[in-house]
């Protein structure tokens, strides 16, 4: 008896898998834009349904959906022979999922697509079967053996049908012009709310400001630094515009005679770094990191004025 390979097997699934991916995508064509064209014109919702291993993944894509701006949820087949295709209505479209295309407890969801002129999306690798002869338009699963060869578990068929899911998803938000901005409004918490926070959301306002003119003394320079403690001082021009900034490195290189100038004089001019309000609060993380050098704190300016402070210690509690 040979030894088992956990390992080999593993890679084994995942390249037969990855192969199967490859096929499916080179097989995309007319089809897949005539389902996105449905979606896109749908006035009302997008009901995903299913049975077994293809329900647990139509849940999936309805989910995939909601989240990205396109109103859809799952409909159990069973269930929608007991009533529930009463939330099936005029404007929505019907996305059903099965490999074989044959499955019994389907019929119901079909017959009544057709009944009320619904539209009918079928992700099945049998378009002659019941499902694919009763769509409007039937997405192929490609014709690759599942991972699991004799024993037959769907492994291959539902990472396909999981990944045709996804493209639709994807070509319909691209196509509707979804933005990182919207996704925020349907993800306010956990590790992805907190990305898509804004800097406007998590700076410090106006009141908070560190900031002198260029003309003021570096004595009363040093106590709105002291006083505002974000270890910056932000020095404006006569028309209120940002034109540099006093850092601890700045007080350093002009210690000799420190006193005798002004903020204007012990400035660094710039800054190189601001953000504007509407930034996304990953994208403001990125920024203070990248391009070298690496900041601490940022001012946040609107049309060259400051309008807030932010701090790497804001993101991070945050949870950005």
């Amino acid at each position: 008896m040979t030894e088992f390979d956990a390992v080999a097997v593993g890679r084994r699934v995942l390249a037969a898998e990855a192969d199967a991916l490859t096929q499916q995508a080179d097989g995309l064509g007319a089809a897949f834009a005539k389902a996105v064209d449905i979606l896109y014109a749908a006035k009302g919702k997008i009901v995903c349904s299913g049975i077994g291993k293809s329900g647990h993944v139509a849940r999936k894509i309805a989910a995939t959906f909601a989240s990205t701006g396109a109103p859809a949820f799952f409909v159990h087949a069973n269930e929608a022979s007991h009533g529930d295709l009463g939330m099936i209505a005029e404007g929505d479209v019907v996305l059903c999922l099965s490999k074989s295309g044959e499955v019994k407890e389907l019929a119901d969801v079909l017959a009544y697509s057709r009944r009320f002129h619904i539209p009918l999306i079928a992700l099945t690798a049998d378009p002659q079967s019941a499902l694919g002869k009763a769509a409007d338009v039937v997405l192929q699963l490609a014709d690759a053996a599942e991972a699991t060869a004799e024993v037959k578990a769907p492994t291959t068929s539902t990472t396909l049908q999981i990944a045709l899911g996804d493209a639709l998803a994807v070509a319909l938000l691209e196509r509707r012009g979804f933005t990182a901005r919207d996704f925020k409004t349907f993800h306010p918490g956990g590790k992805l709310g907190a990305m898509l926070q804004t800097v406007g959301d998590l700076m410090h306002g106006t009141a908070e400001l560190p900031l002198v003119s260029l003309d003021t003394p570096m004595a009363q320079t040093l106590l709105v630094m002291t006083e505002k403690a974000f270890g910056i001082v932000g020095v404006t021009g006569p028309d209120g515009a940002l034109r540099g900034v006093i850092t601890d490195g700045d007080l350093r290189r002009h210690i000799d005679g420190l006193m005798g100038h002004t903020a204007g004089e012990v400035m660094t001019p710039g800054p190189k770094k601001t953000a504007p309000p509407g930034m996304l609060a990953g994208e403001a993380l990125a920024l203070m990191s990248d391009p070298l050098p690496m900041v601490t704190v940022l001012f946040v300016v609107e049309g060259q004025k400051p309008v807030g402070i932010l701090r790497v210690h804001d993101l991070v509690r945050a949870g950005v």
